[in-house]
């Protein structure tokens, strides 16, 4: 009998798996993804990505997860011995993801505060950068504390690690069952006021007008990708670490289904929502809606505050509203982010999970008040970029060509899935693992390569860039295969059982 911990129901794994995959990007990147990709036509290579690369991903952590009953390293130990430092790898690129995610939910949660009395006034960016940040001159200096950004990040910490030391039925489960239906509720009354705006049905066919001539342009097709691949919380871990807790019981691929279409269905909601209040934007200012699309930071924290002065009635409850719903969507982010190397620490150095919280946790919180420095955003920017672009696209493509090429896994894995699932994989799962998705995120990989080579990331100065960009990226690779070499896991008895 594994003493291993379990979801208490099917509902309860698949919302923890949603949140997860539903994060910020959800409201502040897909819908202007989606507007300069060709609005209405690029739903069709966003649909044939999610069927040809993010579900075939997600059944394939899930059944790896599965399968193999482990964290990320232990899952790839199982596999192979020389395998186990592409898990650590996939931790340590959560590891640092949760290091910077907590200071935009602070940012979320004082402007839900803000919201009531519209304390951002009449100029949003100003006050952001200025009052708000107080955003040191150069990238690169760290300017001291910002008190207003500190408090909430220790709060939202507080919050987050209360619930992983809860565990995951009572914690993570429990937490997930309140947190995303109360997102969809909030960001769907948001939504059915955006429609009522003056300007809403402008701002929306500007989003679903379909430019076809975009069709045919293979940047497109590689934004659709992207925008797939890091929606879906695929390729660092997480996926993994959360399947590993279901029931020998469990169908694997209805449960991708219904994770990447509840994911996309959110964002589809989250571009209707953003683009009628784009709109209504638009329509006050007199100018045409290409003019005030916006996305990340911008779009959240300056464009939004600029959209909620110009409503007509209760503007701070749809304030709070807005802000709340993105501290919501990103704390189950984060919790799912954390539950990977909380996971990774226990199986390696075979100690408690209040152990391994306080470890792992608290060592991601020392690191996030980097972040409440001055210099915070600079250095928030390019550790996103970076990690994201040469952390978790890079890790996707190596844990595809490690299973599909190397491994040869593809066939016991799918036999895996098919034995408990009612939806059966055939020989197109086999072919999306093994060519779509390792071409694409090749040519990913090669065109950010190329791209990042020959200019600076926003302008920023290279050093700058090299300490807070690339050092971060590859210091993941760096610790993932010091951690691996650490104290042997204790595999041999798990060896047996996925072998029975």
């Amino acid at each position: 009998m594994e003493n291993r911990p379990q979801w208490g129901t099917r509902a309860g794994f698949i919302l923890a798996a949603v949140g997860s995959a539903v994060g910020l990007g959800n409201i502040w990147r897909f819908p202007a993804t989606a507007y300069e990709n060709g609005g209405g036509a690029f739903f069709l290579p966003y649909l044939f990505a999610l069927l040809t690369a993010g579900i075939p991903l997600l059944v394939l952590e899930f059944a790896l997860g599965h399968k193999y009953r482990g964290s990320s390293p232990m899952t790839f130990a199982k596999i192979s011995k020389g395998k186990e430092w592409l898990g650590w790898w996939q931790i340590a690129i959560a590891f640092v993801i949760s290091c910077y995610y907590p200071a935009i939910i602070a940012w979320a949660s004082s402007y839900s505060v803000f919201a009531f009395n519209q304390n951002w006034g009449s100029d949003p960016e100003g006050f952001l950068f200025g009052e708000y940040l107080k955003l040191a001159e150069t990238p690169g200096q760290f300017g001291g504390m910002v008190p207003g950004v500190l408090i909430p990040i220790i709060i939202v910490w507080i919050v987050t690690l209360g619930v992983m030391y809860a565990g995951v039925k009572k914690g993570i489960e429990a937490a997930n069952k309140v947190f995303i239906p109360l997102l969809v509720v909030m960001f769907t009354i948001i939504v059915i006021r955006a429609l009522t705006l003056d300007g809403a049905m402008q701002g929306l066919e500007a989003f679903f007008k379909p430019d076809w001539s975009k069709v045919l342009d293979g940047k497109v097709w590689v934004a659709a990708y992207g925008q797939i691949f890091f929606s879906l919380s695929i390729g660092f871990a997480i996926m993994i670490t959360y399947s590993s807790y279901l029931p020998k019981k469990s169908d694997l691929t209805n449960n991708a289904f219904i994770t990447g279409f509840g994911n996309s269905a959110f964002e589809v909601l989250a571009g209707i929502g953003v683009f009628s209040a784009l709109g209504f934007m638009a329509a006050q200012q007199g100018v045409p809606v290409a003019e005030v699309v916006s996305s990340g930071v911008g779009l959240a924290f300056v464009v939004f505050p600029q959209i909620i002065n110009e409503f007509p009635a209760f503007n701070g409850l749809f304030g709070f509203l807005f802000f709340g719903s993105l501290i919501l969507a990103g704390l189950t982010s984060l919790i799912s982010i954390i539950e990977t190397y909380v996971a990774g620490i226990q199986e390696k150095f075979h100690v408690s999970r209040t152990k391994a919280v306080t470890i792992g946790g608290g060592l991601a919180a020392l690191a996030s008040l980097v972040f409440a420095t001055r210099g915070g955003l600079y250095f928030l920017d390019s550790v996103d970029y970076f990690i994201n672009t040469f952390g978790i696209t890079l890790a996707g493509f190596i844990e595809v060509i490690a299973i599909a090429w190397f491994a040869k896994e593809l066939k016991n894995l799918q036999k895996h899935a098919n034995d408990i699932s009612d939806i059966q994989l055939g020989a197109w799962w086999r072919i999306c693992l093994s060519v779509i998705t390792p071409i694409v995120l090749g040519y990913m990989m090669f065109d950010n390569l190329r791209t990042n080579l020959t200019s600076e990331y926003e302008g920023y100065p290279r050093e700058f860039l090299f300490n807070w960009g690339w050092t971060v990226a590859l210091g993941a690779i760096f610790a993932g295969v010091l951690l691996s070499i650490r104290r042997k896991n204790k595999i041999a008895s798990s060896n047996k059982e996925v072998s029975q």
